[in-house]
């Protein structure tokens, strides 16, 4: 398409939740309440991990690289989602929406090939423990994280270039709180059949192959554990693993569920509250998830503020 297809529309309004002005600042109190929490989570989680030696494995670099990518897709939303609950008009530039929705799709695809290598860290870790140390060597682990970031880049640059291709001309409200891929194909008035097949494949070979490491991945792990004589050793190799199940279930449930499907089945208010969970609450949760549920993580957090106690 030509570039006269981008001066019908500078600017695009974000519809967002509600109009109603009481539920606007209840909405408001909510999500700053949560995007907070992310914040001392997500860094807490990554100084922690920082600072403490005996979290310097692979599970934990890992670990470290999936705080810093659930901070940076939710920054890449919450701020504007909070500043539209009390602006006047709720718009976002065209260049802005092309950055929002360039950094959400990056981060969020990177997230899923993070998952995906944390399952194989898990698999090594527990189907080979003699060979763990040595294979899951500083070099892979630094390969397979970078090789996420490359690929999350790769796939959301060609989302963002072939969605922005489009013409914007009937009307520019965004029925959604972002620029999310599924509400601007609805908006444009150009033929997004391309569109919906490359969303359907791009985001489908990531996501649908990923999921297939990971079970595998947890399929072997399964097998490996009911083949362990003591009740101990069972319980001990599955509390390695449930902070990571529960982190992929509730992540790739809402994705699969929201990016995997015809267009004709599209229900964008449906979808936005579908999409508070994984770009809003999730990021909140997963520092729970791992600090809480993760034996390592609370005692190092426990000899920290030991240590920093007694200094005091």
């Amino acid at each position: 398409m030509g570039k006269g297809n981008h001066t019908a529309v500078t600017e695009f309004i974000l519809f967002g939740f509600t109009d109603q002005q009481d539920l606007k600042v209840t909405l408001f109190v909510l999500f700053l309440a949560i995007y907070i929490a992310t914040l001392v989570g997500n860094i807490g989680i990554f100084v922690l991990i920082w600072i403490s030696p005996c979290l310097h494995t692979p599970m934990y670099f890992f670990l470290n690289n999936l705080a810093f990518l659930d901070l940076s897709y939710s920054s890449a939303i919450t701020p504007k989602m909070l500043a539209n609950f009390l602006a006047e008009r709720k718009t976002i530039s065209f260049t802005g929406c092309i950055a929002q929705m360039y950094l959400f799709a990056f981060f969020a695809d990177t997230e899923c090939l993070l998952l995906a290598a944390m399952a194989y860290d898990r698999y090594m870790a527990i189907c080979n423990p003699l060979l763990y140390s040595s294979f899951m060597s500083r070099k892979l682990c630094i390969c397979l994280v970078a090789g996420s970031y490359l690929t999350g880049s790769l796939s959301s640059l060609v989302h963002t270039c072939f969605t922005f291709h489009l013409s914007f001309c009937s009307s520019n409200v965004i029925n959604h709180f972002f620029c999310d891929i599924p509400p601007l194909l609805a908006l444009s008035c150009s033929n997004t059949h391309i569109n919906e097949i490359l969303l359907f494949a791009l985001c489908g070979s990531i996501q649908m192959s990923t999921f297939l490491v990971i079970f595998v991945s947890y399929f072997c792990i399964l097998c490996t554990v009911l083949r362990i004589q003591s009740s101990e050793g069972r319980q001990k190799a599955f509390s390695t693993c449930t902070s990571h199940l529960t982190a992929v279930a509730l992540f790739y449930g809402t994705l699969l569920f929201m990016y995997l499907r015809p267009s004709s089945s599209y229900a964008l208010d449906t979808d936005k509250i579908i999409s508070v969970f994984y770009t809003v609450v999730f990021p909140m949760a997963n520092p729970l998830i791992y600090s809480l549920r993760n034996k390592d993580v609370k005692d190092a957090m426990k000899k920290t503020l030991e240590r920093n106690l007694c200094s005091c």
